[in-house]
């Protein structure tokens, strides 16, 4: 499987297991239909192995650990069972490693598909697949989206309480003791109503970059500040796709464009026009193929030289040719320092639709003078970046 794509569940019973070259930790979390836990009853990890439909395996270290999906025993409301996997040593990050998640008939052991994540690099917690309800049909979906902080921004981000345990803490009573670095799920006392979600509290703040690589999902934002100081540099935003699995070649146009504070359009940069607002934004110019590692389009700004009508910029991709975002494999924007080359912002786009653009992701000024990026992965029905002016507006 690739990133984003999905296929029907022929049976009802499922196991998941994911092997990598280093011990994991495997979970599972049954979210409703607004992505969240009911309560952290919801969470299936090797402290809490069982839960309604849903039952986690520890190999031991020797084998996988499993994740086994009864969707017939699955209770109404729950629409999606993500299963996720973390290291198991503290700190450890999925650079060099590639885990890989295969689906099997829980019955006869068969295999029914299998993905391995691309391009890991400073994650150190995955979502890999999902196995989700859709039209009353029961499908599983390769995903592949990596956190910065493990296991607990994994569980966080789906409503779940966590909190890591203090190193004096005892170690659990079980004849194998879990290591004292894994994540603890606690539920909040229960208030005079019956409790319903162990939810996790609201956000202190925005996301930024001080804990380095952001890995975003759709709609999710990010504060481009490190160490207190808005990034106002050179960046790239580069963007990159494949030709799906057996493919023709795929001629993809990335452009962008750039809007005033009342969502008036200014410039676009694309192909055709390589540098705008006084060279502050300039265009790497056309690839034809999608062939090839590495970045098929990258798009400079200049941060600190954008006139300051510049309020908005919006990161597009579209197909001349009029080949649709289903032939399209792997595609994402990430955002680089210029200077030094580190990849601050990646975005994989883990869907697709029978469309021919798509609105990848959008960087606003704001009153503070700092830029927020936010991911979107929209898709619009346009060949052309002159299509693109108006829907893209829209998304600002």
């Amino acid at each position: 499987m690739t990133p984003g794509s999905n296929i029907p569940l022929p049976v009802a019973r499922v196991t998941v297991d994911v092997t990598a070259p280093v011990r994991l930790d495997v979970s599972s979390l049954l979210l409703t239909a607004d992505g969240k836990v009911r309560s952290d009853e919801d969470f299936i990890f090797f402290n809490q192995p069982t839960g309604p439909g849903v039952t986690y395996r520890s190999g031991g270290g020797t084998s996988p650990d499993t994740i086994t999906v009864d969707t017939a025993a699955v209770p109404p409301g729950i629409e999606k069972i993500v299963v996720t996997a973390s290291p198991d040593a503290a700190g450890q990050t999925f650079q060099g490693i590639e885990p890989t998640a295969t689906i099997r008939n829980a019955d006869d052991n068969s295999v029914l598909a299998s993905f391995t994540p691309p391009q890991l690099g400073s994650e150190t917690a995955l979502v890999i697949v999902e196995v989700y309800l859709r039209n009353g049909v029961w499908k599983a979906r390769a995903v592949g989206q990596g956190y910065s902080n493990g296991l607990a921004g994994i569980a966080t981000d789906f409503g779940v309480s966590v909190e890591e345990p203090a190193p004096a803490a005892a170690q659990p009573a079980a004849p194998t003791p879990a290591p004292a670095a894994r994540t603890q799920v606690t539920t909040p006392p229960p208030p005079a109503a019956p409790p319903t979600a162990a939810a996790a509290p609201p956000s202190s703040g925005k996301i930024n970059l001080d804990k380095g690589r952001v890995s975003l999902q759709k709609n999710q934002t990010v504060s481009l500040v490190k160490g207190g100081r808005p990034l106002l540099s050179q960046v790239k935003m580069g963007l990159g796709w494949e030709p799906a699995f057996r493919g023709k070649d795929i001629d993809l146009d990335a452009s962008v464009i750039a809007y005033g504070p009342q969502r008036n359009h200014i410039d676009s940069c694309y192909f055709g026009k390589l540098s705008i607002v006084n060279g502050a934004i300039k265009h790497s110019g056309d690839n034809l193929t999608g062939e090839g590692g590495g970045d098929d389009e990258v798009i400079v700004v200049d941060l600190g030289r954008l006139p300051q009508e510049v309020t908005g910029l919006v990161f597009t991709v579209n197909s001349f040719s009029g080949q649709k975002f289903t032939e399209v494999a792997k595609a994402y924007c990430r955002l680089i320092d210029a200077a030094s080359g580190e990849e601050l912002v990646r975005f994989d786009l883990t869907s697709a639709e029978a469309q021919t653009g798509v609105i990848m992701a959008k960087l606003i000024k704001q009153f503070s003078g700092e830029w927020e990026m936010t991911a979107l992965g929209d898709f619009v029905k346009s060949r052309t970046v002159r299509g693109m002016v108006k829907p893209a507006a829209q998304s600002l």
